[in-house]
Formats: C-alpha cells, sequence, structure tokens
C-alpha cells in the first residue's frame, strides 16, 4: 500500500566530514626555538662553585721601575710595599709612595684565605682615593 519514495530528505551520501585534529606543526616549530633557547642559556647559568683563584697563566704586563704593593694579609691587616699600616691610614701611606700619582698602577695581592669581601672593601677604598688602575697578583701557573 504504500509507496517508498527513494531519496533522503536530510542529506546526500557524499557529506564532508570534519576532522578534529591539531596540526601540530607549529607547536614543534615553537618547540623547536625553546629547546635552541635552553640549549644556549644552560651553559650560561651554571656557576662554578669550587674557585682557586691566585693562579693565572696569563701573560704578565711589563713591569714597571718601582711598583707599589698593597698586601692584605690572612690576619686582614694591610701592607704598602714592606710597611704595615692601619686601614685609615692607607691613602696616605699610598700617597706617599706613589709620590701622588694616582694614574700609577698599583699592584694588590691578597693571601687565599682573605675573604673575597674583605678584599673588595680594599678596592673600593683604593677606588674612591682615586686610585683607578689596580691590578690584581697571582701565582704564575704557565709552568
Amino acid at each position: 500500500m504504500g509507496a517508498r519514495l527513494g531519496g533522503k530528505v536530510g542529506g546526500s551520501d557524499d557529506d564532508l566530514t570534519e576532522t578534529h585534529e591539531i596540526n601540530v606543526t607549529p607547536f614543534i616549530d615553537v618547540m623547536l626555538v625553546l629547546l635552541i633557547i635552553f640549549m644556549v642559556a644552560a651553559p650560561l647559568a651554571t656557576v662554578d662553585i669550587g674557585v682557586e683563584l691566585p693562579a693565572s697563566t696569563a701573560t704578565p704586563p711589563p713591569r714597571p721601575d718601582k711598583p707599589v704593593f698593597i698586601t692584605v694579609k690572612p690576619d686582614l691587616s694591610v701592607a704598602v710595599g714592606e710597611n704595615i699600616v692601619p686601614r685609615t691610614t692607607l691613602i696616605g701611606a699610598l700617597d706617599t709612595a706613589t709620590s701622588g700619582k694616582k694614574a700609577d698602577p698599583v699592584f694588590l695581592r691578597a693571601d687565599k684565605s682573605v675573604p673575597y669581601g674583605k678584599l673588595m672593601d680594599v678596592m673600593n677604598l683604593l677606588r674612591n682615593a682615586g686610585y683607578l688602575k689596580v691590578a690584581l697578583v697571582g701565582l704564575d701557573a704557565r709552568n
């Protein structure tokens, strides 16, 4: 009795199906850029803790005729040349030793056991007094 019509009302057989996939190519590009950034930055972020600074393999510059040495001893006393001076009179003794020539280099040497902060205190005293050419003295390790 009933006749059946041959057709679909809601669509056709050749519908396009949507794919729900993520395009991973831009994601891979971003990840490669981040990998390169971390590979470059990682060696810069590491710091060696065990430091033995008193030895150097650098070729020393020519030595002046009368070098002026400032020595920081293990007990934190300071000497200009061979004379131990109090820190309060350090600059006066240095002016006498250099004849007031603040442009000449001053050689600063310190014992291994002297804390780095104490050495920086002496360097700050020198800088504030106008001695800007301060050379650090170490052992020659080129042998």
